[in-house]
């Protein structure tokens, strides 16, 4: 079984129903985690518009609990007429796979390269450093622009759809252990696992029931306290592995 990096975690960043609001409050939550991680020390790399790589001590295993929709309530810089809106923004978190144990066929797979765009000098702007890879028969897609080298990008295009091939096979797998066990719930990344709402600066976080009043020092980084909180997802999980191994 492939062996992941508790250290490394890539996070992508989805809009959901909310129009403008939806992807506004996507880029949000990706600059809270940016903040959280300077905080704490870990490197941040930009992979594309809508996915980071996060690395340092214990990453994986910290942010996992984040994947899932995230709701927000209040009122957007759009609205002229100052009335509260709910939109949604979700979150996948993949693991770094360090062993060479997922498999797939290259000649499935698609690259093509472009420029990249955006800040990062002549080499990066006028060079065609930047791929899109497509694997054809799952359809994922990844555009990767990071690095200055189309070499490296096509690396960490190959190394994303790895771990996203592992996180698919896994939840099959996960599925098929607890098929007919109605007592064992599986969470999905579908699941709404916490609300945002502005107008009362509160977090409520649906999956342990509890809310926090500082929703403004969370969307700044200041999210000790809710990872604190969050261990009790630890002993939940161990218990439910337990079970589906029985």
């Amino acid at each position: 079984m492939p062996t992941l990096n508790p250290n490394i975690a890539i996070m992508e960043f989805h809009p959901g129903p909310g129009g403008q609001e939806a992807t506004i409050w996507a880029q949000d939550l990706q600059n809270m985690y940016v903040r959280y991680a300077n905080k704490v020390g870990w490197k941040v790399s930009q992979i594309d518009d809508e996915v980071i790589q996060i690395s340092g001590y214990d990453a994986y295993n910290q942010l996992k609990y984040e994947a899932g929709t995230h709701r927000v309530q209040r009122i957007p810089i759009t609205e002229k007429r100052g009335r509260i809106q709910t939109s949604t923004a979700s979150i996948a978190i993949l693991p770094q796979i360090d062993s060479k144990e997922v498999n797939f066929r290259m000649e499935d797979v698609v690259i093509t390269a472009s420029r990249a765009g955006g800040n990062g000098g002549q080499n990066v702007n006028k060079v065609s450093t930047a791929v899109h890879l497509v694997h054809k028969p799952t359809g994922l897609m990844f555009d990767v622009r990071t690095e200055r080298s189309q070499q490296q990008n096509r690396e960490i295009a190959i190394n994303l759809l790895k771990n996203k091939l592992w996180q698919i096979e896994e939840e099959k797998r996960m599925s098929e252990i607890s098929a007919g066990r109605s007592n064992i719930s599986q969470s999905t990344r579908a699941d709404k696992i916490r609300t945002y709402n502005y107008p009362r600066n509160q977090v409520k976080d649906h999956r342990i029931d509890k809310s926090f009043n500082n929703l403004d020092k969370m969307m700044q980084g200041e999210l000790d306290d809710l990872f604190l909180e969050l261990t009790v997802l630890d002993e939940k999980d161990k218990e439910k592995q337990e079970s589906l191994n029985k």
